[in-house]
């Protein structure tokens, strides 16, 4: 069973069910065996004896739910379960919540919306779901907590200037280091929180002059002669009780913000936290929370959790060194080697931030290293001795930011810190704790400009992973500095000022590892794998012969911090040439792949160019016909019937005006469409006369030569490739979501914008093909993205799309389900086609109308239906590598015969 089907088939279900068969036919919906599940209706693998309950040994316990709260009813059947379900389902049919107990995943949603959460039971028909992680609540909570006192503190000092901004920033990583320090045994339990609220007004008015004391203590070594030499009323005895923290963490003299009640009050709150449970990646959601939002733009940042930091360094390193774990189970020497091999990883992140990746990376490499060390305890039945051999300064990174800089030190030593505890509470030793030392080869500057390999030497022994989330900025949010940043990076290529500012983090990772051992994998938009930026971008890292690895296909990821965003991303990971497998994540599926292109498909290394002619000749696609007239050539209905009310001579030099927003949402407009045969009498009218001299105006005081000149011509679109006829107008933007590409037929004298894609005297089957699935997969893949939102070419998304030749009856089959999906949209007349093709509400007549278009359509290409948009993208890439081979060759043919006819003449 493939997982489109499923996707059907639950479909089907929610219209089409009985209360008494539903779980049965939710089993079918995923391929489960027919003679099981009439077993399990009959009783026989039913383990439990209640009338509507179903307990399936090692499949799902199931139970109706009318009398009671879904959430009580479902905790008491996970506290009594004794079989191994995989799953627990409880229903009052309008509500429905579900549990994996092998994942503890859990479901609570509408009953109805059952089909868009296919995934969650996809193990029945034998796909697991991807594991990450999940989100510690206690970060989620912690992040709140500083951005709500970073506010009070700004309420008390307005200041915005930089270097207070700067100040108070450094303010808070003394702050979080102290909470820190205070529930993990750096200081006493406590130790800060208590001191400040027992030796500070209640009022804040002291609070500042405690503050300045405790970090001149904190920066002072606990001899008798350092401590002397500070001011004397450094000397009171719960200051002095405070440890040496060293490092460069209180080294520097900031200025100390001013308090008030509520502001202290605010850090008293912070503290009484358990921060012993938050993780260091919590300083850069921090961080995020605190900087000034026009900062945070300009830089681009976004920072990543923990579960999709797991998304990148799992397929990267982890899980092949776990692997190497489970073989070497058992041998000493496997094992040692290795520790060896772990101790001598490289981990650099040249966007690093505040060093969210390296610390994870880190304490990810530290469990596995405990692991090891437990094995080898087992194997050897001796209590090693060994500290760990994981080093800071293994790990490496470039941050322009200089508090993100700081703060990643900082969130490295904490990690070490952290791991340190844990390696005591498993093996009872440790390193100690203070001072700390000058950890973390972390260097601020630009990334785009600093010599990687000086940050990170590679020699010919070392194994290096180069992994992060680079800032993401297309061509037209770049400032002057970004794009000469660019200009430096990509010196010497022809074409690259449309590239995404990430793509500098490409070039110069492909440029690093290339033959040596040494991968990377970043997180990205998007954009870098669609479009035109394919043919800019991958070509010259695909000549380094370079491949991609791994690949995690677009999807929306929100953060800890504050103001959580989603945003949508892809994960790609680069490697020199190589046999080991490759992998492609597609939400929580994860296929075996032979070859991931440059589009995230699995097929070769083919880069779809815009073409000026259909490869696979059908009718030529134009664009629509561009205004240039800032709206004084369009009416509105009002504005029309007024017009016409007043003057109906001038309906003559009316028309029906339409564009991709008026389709979707069933806008009628219309436009003023002069030619010269009619300019005298459109001069006539008063009206008309007005607005042509506003678009006079208009292109006149334009930069540009050729709009002026169209001045001349103000009764006049900029454009007049008009043709009298028939045709299908498709939209040029359109949302990601949606599963079939919207479009309409149109009759003769309509004229359609630029917002929108035109094909004239078009036959029906036409509309078959851009209709179906199998073509807005092509376009998903291949189409460049104005934000989220897919941008529809004509030169690069129909020209490019391969469609082999068809008979006759094909071309009448297709007109029948054309046919097919216009009587089910004229049923639905009250919607509009935005309403009509969201996938969440589309009809279910619509829908099945264009799965039977869908069929057909793929017909056209093979008789075996396919079983995934995976399986369709494969096999539409290798068509269009073939139609492109024979074009080729046809050229090639023909050039030849020319030349001979030449030769002979």
């Amino acid at each position: 069973m493939n997982i489109a089907q499923i996707e059907v088939n639950l479909q089907k279900l929610i219209l089409d069910y009985t209360q008494e068969t539903f779980i049965y036919e939710l089993f079918l919906a995923y391929g489960l065996p027919k003679a099981s599940i009439t077993r399990l209706q009959k009783g026989n693998l039913n383990l439990s004896k209640i009338e509507g309950e179903i307990s399936w040994k090692k499949k799902l316990f199931f139970k109706p739910v009318f009398n009671q709260d879904l959430q009580d009813a479902i905790a008491e059947i996970k506290a009594t379960l004794k079989q191994d379900q995989r799953f627990v389902i409880v229903t009052d049919y309008k509500t429905l919540l579900a549990i994996d107990t092998k994942t503890s995943d859990s479901l609570d949603i509408d009953f109805t919306a059952l089909p868009k959460h296919f995934d969650f039971f996809l193990p029945w028909a034998g796909m697991e779901k991807a594991q990450h992680q999940n989100e510690n609540p206690a970060d989620v909570k912690a992040a709140e907590k500083m951005a709500r006192l970073f506010d009070e503190i700004k309420k008390d000092n307005p200041d915005n200037s930089p270097e207070f901004i700067h100040g108070l920033n450094v303010f808070l990583s003394r702050l979080l280091f102290c909470f820190f320090a205070e529930d993990t045994g750096i200081f006493e339990l406590g130790q800060f929180t208590n001191a400040l609220a027992s030796h500070t007004q209640t009022d804040g008015s002291d609070l500042t002059d405690y503050l300045d004391k405790l970090f001149d203590v904190l920066n002072t070594p606990r001899s008798i002669d350092a401590r002397d030499a500070l001011q004397c009323d450094t000397k009171a005895q719960y200051l002095q009780n405070f440890p040496y923290v060293n490092g460069g963490l209180f080294r520097e003299q900031q200025p100390t913000p001013l308090f008030t009640r509520r502001s202290r009050q605010a850090i008293i709150d912070a503290g009484q936290m358990d921060w012993a449970a938050i993780n260091p990646d919590i300083f850069g959601s921090m961080f995020q929370a605190v900087i000034s939002v026009d900062q945070r733009g300009s830089l681009g940042q976004h920072y990543t959790s923990v579960p999709n930091i797991m998304k990148v360094i799992e397929p990267l390193f982890l899980n092949d060194l776990y692997e190497a774990f489970e073989n070497a189970k058992g041998n000493i020497k496997k094992l040692n080697d290795l520790l060896k091999r772990i101790w001598n990883l490289k981990l650099f992140d040249p966007a690093c931030g505040s060093g969210n990746f390296l610390i994870i990376a880190y304490k990810e490499l530290r469990k596995l290293e405990m692991l090891i060390f437990k094995e080898i305890d087992a194997v050897n039945q001796t209590y090693t001795t060994q500290y760990s051999g994981i080093s800071l300064n293994h790990f490496y990174g470039i941050e322009i930011d200089d508090f993100a800089h700081e703060i990643a030190i900082l969130s490295l030593w904490l990690a070490e810190h952290q791991m340190n505890q844990e390696f005591f509470n498993v093996f009872g030793r440790t390193k100690p704790a203070l001072p700390l030392q000058q950890t973390g080869s972390i260097v601020y500057g630009n990334a785009t400009r600093v010599d990687w390999e000086m940050v990170c030497p590679k020699n010919e022994t070392d194994e290096i992973y180069i992994l992060g989330n680079p800032p993401y900025l297309g061509s037209s949010m770049q400032n002057t500095e970004q794009k000469d940043d660019m200009a430096l990076v990509f010196k010497g290529f022809n074409n690259y000022k449309n590239l995404d500012y990430i793509a500098a983090w490409f070039i110069k990772g492909a440029n690093y590892i290339q033959n040596n051992n040494a991968q990377f994998a970043f997180v990205s938009t998007n954009s870098i794998c669609q479009g035109e930026q394919v043919a800019l971008l991958w070509p010259p890292i695909f000549d380094k012969n370079l491949e991609i690895s791994f690949a995690h296909t677009s999807f929306k990821w929100n953060n800890n911090a504050k103001a959580n965003a989603a945003v949508s991303v892809i994960i790609v990971g680069v490697r020199n040439i190589d046999k080991s497998q490759k992998f492609i994540f597609n939400g929580n599926t994860k296929y075996v792949v032979n070859n991931i292109n440059a589009y995230l498909a699995n097929a070769h290394n083919i880069i779809v160019e815009k073409r000026n002619k259909q490869i696979s000749n059908l009718l030529v696609m134009a664009s629509g016909i561009k205004a240039g007239d800032g709206g004084n050539l369009i009416l509105n209905e009002d504005e029309k019937n007024n017009l016409l009310a007043e003057y109906p001579e001038s309906k003559r030099l009316i028309k029906d005006y339409i564009g991709a927003d008026d389709l979707m949402n069933g806008r009628k407009r219309y436009c003023i469409w002069v030619n010269e045969e009619n300019k005298e009498l459109s001069y006539s009218i008063p009206p008309l006369l007005k607005r042509f001299e506003k678009c006079r105006e208009l292109r006149i005081a334009s930069k540009k030569a050729a709009t002026r000149k169209k001045a001349d011509f103000p009764y006049q679109f900029d454009e007049t490739t008009f043709i009298e006829a028939d045709s299908i107008i498709i939209p040029q933007t359109g949302s990601e979501k949606r599963t079939y590409v919207p479009i309409g037929f149109l009759n003769a004298g309509t004229i359609i914008s630029n917002a929108a894609r035109v094909i004239y005297n078009a036959e029906s089957y036409l509309f078959s093909i851009i209709s179906s699935r199998m073509h807005i997969v092509w376009v998903k893949a291949i189409a460049g993205r104005l934000k989220t939102d897919m941008q529809y070419s004509n030169t690069l998304c129909y020209n490019t799309f391969p469609f082999p030749p068809i008979s006759q009856s094909q071309k009448e089959e297709l007109e029948q389900c054309v046919f097919r999906i216009l009587e089910e949209r004229e049923s639905h007349s009250e919607k509009t086609l935005a309403q009509m093709y969201d996938p969440d509400k589309m009809p279910a007549g619509l829908r099945e109308a264009h799965r039977l278009n869908d069929l057909a359509v793929e017909r056209c290409y093979r008789s075996k239906p396919f079983e995934s948009d995976e399986e369709r993208l494969e096999y539409l890439f290798k068509l269009y590598e073939k139609m492109i081979a024979e074009e080729k060759e046809k050229g090639t043919l023909f050039a030849a015969e020319k030349k001979a006819k030449k030769v002979r003449g």
